[in-house]
């Protein structure tokens, strides 16, 4: 409702929610009339407030206006300033007006125009994703994300397009330095047109032609706010309905928000078990160059007598016939994302059968092949980032190269090159293996104390 309060009110919430770009501090002057309001756009539905507010203030003398404002239904009841400021969270309108102040509900209702998360899907857990309209992104992160200390500063990247982005992160908790990075970067970025969160992710990272992603690419609001409250900094983009989050290290990219919903030994399992299928995905199809063309002795006798018979007919050497079943395989995973959806499932899997059957039946592979090249396939699904899976891909293209060249010698020559190449990554001053060695670290110490004192402030 309303109640008598001093002037400062909304001085002082401005203080606590400090200078955000989706922060309406407005004063309304009229020929009798005088007030303030003050509220969050993204939370807030801006056509309420015009027509209930701000159009009448024009037009009624204030005597009317604040007999109008008594009868209003979506008055609130009186609070403190601790209280009021969790009700602008969720979206009240404050006005003062004559040394009172007015609580209104105009909280925005998006539910309509949100659609289900399609790329980073979960069995339990938030199944909304973001959406192609940058405030209606920020509503769903504040939302999930309710603290004063949340902040958003507006840019504008790509020289012709002009996009705008919002940097999302939270004042008590970020990491100064990657935020100060980040605003260079961005003032940095020399792109025309950005349209997307991957074109704008390949604008802000240092080394333009890396293999493995540096930042994050989500379409989940639950994985924004939790990366928010770890100090990370989150870009929203208008026209896109996917959000950058940066630092992004290893362990990033193999963990689902599946993992937090998840009871703890079982999300620790599930992780084991993308681990597994990370290394099958890169080692499985050097090994079996290796092994078949170089060391067979490394299997039992029966095994390799096993596979070498079910290569007997096949007219090329092992490292050919993996390479070719390889691209067949990327092939059926292209066609199976540009197929429509009604029939992009089912062409690939017969496709796949067919081919694997017909390819075996002719003795241009071997069972062995089949085998190794759908578990490979299997494998390099579980990844949950699509950025790191298509990295994976590419990846274990070199280990085959190095294990064709120089047997089992060249396939762990070319691991220790890849975990030497993936140590000298960073994304924004955070080593990209961070997590291997962080809980022992003096700047993982540092890093929890901040977070606790942030929590008891």
């Amino acid at each position: 409702m309303f109640f008598k309060k001093k002037q400062n009110t909304i001085e002082w919430l401005n203080a606590q929610l400090g200078s955000s770009r989706d922060i309406v501090n407005q004063q309304l002057y009229a020929e009798h009339n005088k007030a303030k309001i003050f509220y969050i756009k993204s939370l807030c539905d801006d056509q309420q407030i015009n027509k209930l507010f701000i159009d009448p203030f024009y037009e009624e003398s204030s005597k009317q206006y604040k007999n109008y404002l008594h009868s209003l239904h979506n008055k609130k009841q009186n609070k403190s300033n601790g209280e009021i400021l969790t009700d602008v969270l969720n979206g009240t309108l404050v006005m003062i007006m004559e040394n009172e102040v007015y609580l209104f509900d105009v909280q925005k209702v998006i539910n309509n125009t949100i659609s289900e998360s399609t790329v980073e899907t979960v069995i339990q857990g938030p199944q909304n994703a973001l959406t192609e309209h940058v405030y209606t992104n920020l509503n769903l992160v504040r939302n999930r994300y309710p603290q004063p200390s949340l902040r958003v500063e507006e840019t504008k990247v790509g020289l012709v397009s002009q996009t705008k982005t919002m940097i999302v992160y939270d004042k008590r908790l970020v990491h100064t330095a990657v935020l100060e990075e980040m605003r260079q970067s961005l003032e940095k970025v020399d792109v025309d047109m950005i349209q997307a969160a991957g074109e704008l992710s390949k604008g802000l990272t240092k080394s333009k032609k890396t293999l493995f992603p540096t930042m994050m690419i989500t379409e989940r609001p639950d994985r924004i706010a939790q990366n928010i409250a770890q100090g990370k900094v989150v870009l929203l983009i208008d026209g896109t309905p996917f959000a950058l989050i940066a630092p992004a290290v290893f362990y990033d990219f193999m963990s689902s928000m599946e993992d937090v919903y998840q009871a703890f030994w079982i999300s620790r399992f599930i992780v084991t078990l993308r681990y597994i299928g990370l290394f099958i995905s890169l080692s499985l199809p050097a090994v079996y160059v290796g092994v078949t063309a170089y060391n067979p002795e490394l299997f039992r006798v029966q095994l390799a007598l096993s596979i070498a018979g079910s290569r007997v007919g096949v007219p090329y050497p092992a490292y050919l016939e993996v390479f070719l079943m390889l691209i067949m395989m990327e092939l059926l995973t292209e066609a199976s994302v540009r197929l429509p959806k009604a029939i992009g499932s089912t062409a690939t899997t017969v496709g796949g059968l067919i081919l694997g059957q017909a390819a075996v039946e002719a003795g241009l592979v071997s069972n062995v092949m089949i085998i190794i090249v759908a578990a490979v396939a299997i494998s390099n699904f579980v990844i949950p980032i699509n950025a790191m899976s298509f990295a994976m891909r590419v990846t274990k293209y070199v280990l085959l190269a190095f294990t064709t060249f120089f047997g089992m010698v060249g396939l762990v020559f070319s691991f220790i090159l890849l975990i030497a190449y993936l140590a000298n990554l960073d994304s924004f001053g955070e080593p990209y293996l961070k997590i291997f060695f962080l809980s022992n670290s003096k700047e993982a110490k540092l890093a929890k104390q901040k977070k606790k004192e942030a929590q008891t402030n």
